[in-house]
């Protein structure tokens, strides 16, 4: 694949968009369409959902291939994934966690997931064991008669039941996968806290937008809120994006 396929205007940075488990790059698409009517190139990437390793590797070819600047904006497991991926990435201005994950090196996502009271996504799990080539393990799924409740409270139901017919299954063992790299040490990161997230905690992104130094936002939204409130996520990309590009900050004359 040839660089040349991700290069954006030379004064904006390409949106790398990262979605997590139990959904896929389409629950992106409000968010998409609202960056692109601002003139942003957009990558919403197919997360590999294998392992915290080889799906953050894939993540990292990617935005090594972008010819320009980088804001990387990672959804759920997408933020493990993404924090990964970036550390040392010289392209990447900046992180958005959008009710996401922020690992510090030596933590799992499934640790994070349970660290404070008021997750309900553990419960909703079903295993189904896979094979593919020489890999093997079980994959989580959400239960489908679950998924409106525990994952897309605030989104119309028929809308809901398609997400949950479509989602991504996650092999458990990238969420056991202890992260050995935090790319927030070093790269600017904003974060959304989702106030009726059953799937996180907003206390458990509270404590890692804390200890990121993150710019945070909270909002009254579930934890598909890339779905059910793109405006919303698409303005803290937008905070980002103008924030870390000079050319655009200078424009915007300190705002939108």
């Amino acid at each position: 694949m040839s660089a040349s396929v991700f290069a954006p205007p030379p004064e904006s940075p390409t949106v790398v968009l990262v979605h997590g488990a139990f959904a896929e790059s389409s629950s992106w698409n409000g968010v998409v369409s609202r960056l692109r009517a601002r003139g942003l190139p957009v990558l919403a990437i197919a997360n590999p959902l294998r392992g915290l390793a080889p799906d953050a590797a894939y993540l990292r070819s990617i935005i090594d291939q972008v010819d320009g600047p980088v804001v990387v904006a990672g959804h759920s497991y997408g933020g493990s994934v993404m924090s990964e991926a970036t550390e040392g990435a010289t392209n990447v201005r900046a992180l958005v966690f959008v009710a996401s994950f922020a690992l510090e090196a030596g933590e799992s996502t499934g640790e994070l997931a349970n660290k404070f009271p008021g997750g309900e996504l553990g419960a909703a799990l079903v295993a189904k064991p896979f094979v593919a080539g020489s890999q093997s393990g079980d994959d989580l799924y959400i239960d489908q008669d679950a998924f409106p409740a525990v994952f897309a409270a605030d989104v119309a139901d028929e809308t809901a039941a398609l997400m949950a017919a479509t989602q991504r299954p996650i092999a458990a063992a990238g969420l056991e996968d202890k992260a050995t790299k935090a790319g927030w040490h070093s790269i600017p990161s904003w974060t959304m806290v989702t106030l009726r997230d059953l799937a996180i905690p907003a206390e458990s992104m509270r404590f890692m937008a804390a200890r990121a130094n993150s710019r945070t936002v909270e909002i009254e939204a579930s934890h598909a809120v890339t779905v059910s409130q793109p405006d919303a996520v698409a303005d803290l990309i937008l905070d980002a994006v103008v924030a870390t590009s000079p050319v655009l900050e200078a424009a915007s004359d300190g705002g939108r």
